[in-house]
């Protein structure tokens, strides 16, 4: 993976983040795309959506107790970070052919890591790839269940400004332009996040 692909990559995302997680990447460099590069790296990231975007398939995350989208740390074999979060969703969902809507990037998070997560913080790049919900699906090690849910209806147990997020990533993959500072979307609500003070991705 090389460097310039990733910056170009992050530089182009659809997010007010862009800048900032170009300058991460420049400052430290190939350790920002290893897990034992130092507490805080790139991972990849990926939001699968049923064909027409009203339902999403999330794992429930063993370490952190919530529900959010595949993803995790980048692997030396993958070729940039669209591959490593095809890989990612693929792994942890049981979908073998899974293939992302657009290489493009369409989110970009960081997040401070607590309990028993071994990294500080991990800056996410997230992808969206759409699947059919009568697809067979799998629980891969690192989640305890995988689940459909209508995009409109998140469970209780996502973690803080997930639903914000997911509003961002619908809205991207329809064209529908962006609001800066709004945090909902039409049909996506956000129960009660019940996870305060806990985000996310091992």
């Amino acid at each position: 993976m090389h460097l310039d692909a990733v910056t170009t990559a992050l530089a182009a995302a659809p997010s007010p983040e862009a800048p900032r997680f170009v300058d991460f990447v420049r400052q430290h460099g190939d350790a920002a795309l290893r897990r034992d590069g130092g507490p805080e790296h790139l991972t990849a990231s990926c939001f699968v959506f049923s064909p027409d975007l009203a339902h999403v398939l999330l794992c429930l995350h063993r370490k952190g107790r919530f529900w959010v989208q595949f993803g995790g740390h980048l692997e030396p074999d993958d070729h940039d970070l669209a591959d490593a979060a095809r890989r990612e969703a693929r792994e942890e969902s049981g979908i073998p052919d899974l293939q992302l809507r657009s290489g493009a990037v369409a989110d970009l998070d960081r997040h401070d890591l607590h309990g028993g997560f071994a990294c500080a913080a991990h800056w996410d790049v997230g992808f969206v790839a759409t699947a059919d919900p009568s697809v067979s699906t799998t629980v891969s090690d690192e989640s305890d269940d995988v689940r459909w849910f209508p995009v409109g209806a998140l469970p209780a147990a996502v973690p803080p400004g997930f639903a914000a997020r997911l509003r961002a990533v619908v809205a991207g993959a329809t064209g529908v332009p962006r609001v800066a500072g709004a945090t909902g979307i039409a049909g996506v609500t956000q129960r009660d996040s019940g996870v305060a003070g806990v985000t996310q991705r091992d």
